[in-house]
């Protein structure tokens, strides 16, 4: 379905509140519990996809909106949710231990933690050093044991991304599968190794820090609220980090650029279907992010010369997870490379 704009004025930034769905249902199941504890993953995962199909996208980009405090009081409530979340999560887990409905919390919480708290705390690391918001991104990263995600993003990622530098770029022909496990010790090397090149010892490197206070949530978790709680936090952290390295898998696939080349819109695919633009806080404008990682992401915008993906980030899930059918879907889509073979 497409919906032509009706004007040139910005889009209203209301359209972005869906995005509090996500956390609010996972909230209400955790303390609902029995088989509402599952609604955060049919929502984001069964009903997230068809309603990429059904809203569709516009004719044309909305232009972006010149004020941007509506969308930082926004990131602020994700990221208070995200610790709501993981909070109710830990709370049924005391009440229930090991039980089929915790796992199905923990994975539900998980999803929210890399659809929105993730999504959050990248954009806040995009924020000065040390400021308020990048304190509550670096928050939002503890909660999933993922602190050295900001390092390796900011110094490595946006410099070498499209290059076999990258260990967050998905390579052509990569399953989701392969390229997860290759990507997530690679990406924590990666961090350990900035910091070392900054004469950082094995006990002063951030990376090591972070380490210690991450085991340190854990042992805490484990000791005030059990062992129930710390298993249930641990595959809700898992769950939020293959969530968010489905999306660095999806936003960079295939597309190559040699070390010392410019980067170019092409080296990173964008999506505007409208359910995940407003859910995801624009994420999927993700060329825009390359060109001007300091640009906030209501003022992203796509670009005429990026390739698209075939539907937004929730459309592209499960055809993801079967890797025939995802290259059938993408490969006819790299730019220059429409004759590759599925």
């Amino acid at each position: 379905m497409k919906l032509s704009a009706p004007d040139d004025r910005p889009e209203s930034w209301c359209w972005h509140l869906l995005g509090l769905c996500n956390p609010l249902i996972v909230i209400g199941g955790n303390l609902a519990g029995g088989w509402w504890t599952a609604a955060g993953m049919v929502f984001m995962l069964g009903l997230g996809p068809v309603l990429d199909v059904i809203l569709g996208q516009a004719d044309k980009p909305r232009p972006a909106r010149a004020l941007g405090t509506p969308y930082v009081v926004l990131l602020y409530a994700h990221a208070a949710l995200q610790l709501v979340a993981v909070g109710t999560l830990l709370w049924l887990a005391v009440r229930q231990g090991f039980s089929w409905s915790v796992i199905a919390a923990a994975v539900s919480t998980g999803i929210n933690s890399g659809a929105s708290g993730l999504i959050v705390a990248h954009e806040l690391g995009h924020t000065r050093p040390g400021s308020i918001s990048w304190w509550v991104g670096r928050l939002n990263l503890l909660t999933v044991l993922y602190l050295h995600f900001t390092t390796e993003h900011n110094h490595t990622h946006h410099r070498y991304v499209a290059t076999t530098a990258d260990p967050a770029t998905a390579r052509l022909g990569e399953s989701v599968w392969w390229f997860i496990a290759r990507t997530v010790p690679a990406q924590f090397v990666d961090a350990w190794r900035i910091h070392a090149r900054k004469g950082r010892s094995p006990t002063t490197n951030p990376v090591a820090q972070g380490m210690v206070l991450q085991f340190a949530l854990l042992i805490g978790i484990g000791w005030t609220c059990g062992p129930p709680a710390m298993a249930a936090f641990l595959l809700q952290a898992a769950s939020a980090i293959f969530l968010l390295e489905y999306i660095n898998y999806l936003r960079h696939y295939g597309l190559e650029r040699a070390l010392g080349d410019r980067q170019e819109p092409w080296h990173s695919w964008q999506a505007e279907q409208r359910w995940s633009r407003w859910t995801l806080l624009e994420l999927t404008r993700h060329p825009a992010h390359h060109l001007k990682a300091s640009e906030p992401f209501w003022r992203l915008q796509p670009h005429p010369d990026a390739p698209s993906l075939p539907s937004g980030y929730y459309g592209c899930f499960w055809p993801t997870l079967v890797s025939p059918l995802w290259r059938r879907l993408i490969h006819p889509r790299l730019p220059s490379q429409g004759n590759i073979k599925a």
